[in-house]
């Protein structure tokens, strides 16, 4: 038997929106045993790949909080640091 693999979200969002869909069809309680599992399983990977996003998202928050951005003051309303 062989294993299909699923196809690697595009993005976040196309992520997260699977992710609804598989939870909206689990929840109606209308899948087999094997759709509700197989349905599990690409959940999980949806969801790994959603949060793996989201470290990446606060990495680069977390580089532009620390230096590159700073309060913006226009030239008339200038203070020492």
């Amino acid at each position: 038997m062989t294993e299909q693999v699923a196809a690697q979200p595009e993005n976040f969002e196309s992520a997260l929106h699977e992710l609804e869909q598989i939870v909206t069809t689990m929840e109606s309680g209308q899948l087999s045993l094997a759709q509700s599992l197989s349905s599990y399983q690409r959940g999980a990977e949806l969801l790994a790949f959603c949060q793996r996003a989201l470290d990446a998202a606060r990495q680069q928050i977390d580089v532009l909080e620390n230096g590159v951005l700073k309060p913006y003051l226009s030239p008339g309303n200038q203070r020492d640091v």
